[in-house]
């Protein structure tokens, strides 16, 4: 993403944003309420045009692309509210507007959408009972587990997690940060959004930190600590 700028009306959101994440690296992007990361990863994911910039994945330019584009070319976000349909099972809700069907008579191929959700879930190590189990079931950790294995079931090159840990209890947490972990080993990029600032800690390889709509701090874990990160989003 090259020199984004967005403004709605007379705020300017985003004042020349340029961030490049590597194949397999994990970049939390962090700042304070209004500073202008998820304005930022709506461009990425085609849902918002920028007013200018570039924006490209492996030199192709995706810019102002929409959703449909941004999607075929690798680009997946999961936002806070999962958007899960409740009243489906974990295998519908993977395969969710990409559903396989039979060759010859057009119907649902529910047989073939399990099997391979159980082993897609497994290649990920989510632990799911059954892949017919309605999702309305499950725990916060396992819709949030769901949610992801969709995100990634047709192996994207850069996936945006909107507060993936936000409301889960610790246990919950250590499942879906070890699944950003087995997400970037296959060489997926990452952005990760959170106001959990100790989960990036656990996963992050760097932090972005925007701050009134622009790049404040770029920076390895090691080099900060949290109360550091913490006067980062400050801008200070």
């Amino acid at each position: 993403m090259t020199d984004i700028r967005k403004r709605f009306g007379a705020l300017d959101v985003l004042r020349g944003v340029t961030l490049s994440v590597p194949a397999g690296q994990v970049v939390g992007l962090v700042g304070d309420n209004g500073a202008g990361k998820s304005t930022l990863m709506k461009m990425l994911s085609g849902a918002d045009t920028p007013d200018s910039g570039r924006i490209a994945i492996d030199g192709e330019q995706v810019t102002g692309a929409g959703p449909r584009a941004a999607r075929a070319h690798g680009i997946e976000m999961v936002y806070q509210d999962l958007a899960l349909c409740n009243d489906l099972d974990v295998a519908a809700n993977l395969f969710l507007g990409r559903e396989s069907y039979h060759r010859w008579n057009r119907r649902l191929d529910h047989r073939r959408m399990h099997t391979e959700a159980a082993e897609h879930l497994e290649r990920l190590h989510i632990r799911v009972p059954d892949t017919r189990q309605e999702v309305a079931t499950m725990s916060g950790g396992q819709r949030q587990a769901v949610a992801i294995a969709r995100a990634v079931t047709f192996d994207p090159k850069v996936l945006v997690l909107d507060e993936p840990t936000a409301a889960l209890a610790a246990r919950e947490v250590e499942t879906v940060l070890g699944l950003i972990r087995e997400v970037s080993a296959r060489g997926v990029s990452v952005v990760l959004i959170t106001h959990r600032l100790q989960d990036l800690f656990e996963v992050a390889d760097r932090f972005v930190v925007l701050y009134e709509g622009v790049v404040h701090r770029d920076v390895a874990p090691g080099a900060i600590d949290l109360s550091g990160l913490v006067t980062a989003m400050m801008g200070r």
